[in-house]
């Protein structure tokens, strides 16, 4: 499974943020809750219209998403 079949970006959708295709539940919403410790069954429990597919969907995108990030370090001022 690729994450662009369960994930959208939709300027008419949550201003464009990321979201699971056909909710509103934003991939950094999710993401979020399982860095606060939510299990997966917690995330399926409380929001039944979420599957572990999507779930999966999530943390691919977000992997993608900081794999394409490009850190520049900034050289502090006075530094040569």
């Amino acid at each position: 499974m690729q994450w662009n079949e369960r994930i959208e970006i939709n300027p008419a959708v949550l201003a464009g943020k990321p979201v699971i295709r056909g909710t509103r539940l934003a991939v950094d919403f999710i993401v979020g809750l399982l860095a606060q410790g939510w299990t997966q069954a917690d995330i399926l429990r409380n929001y039944p219209g979420v599957s572990h597919d999507d779930i999966s969907a999530c943390l691919q995108y977000a992997s993608e998403a900081l794999r394409a990030e490009k850190v520049y370090p900034l050289t502090p001022a006075g530094a040569g």
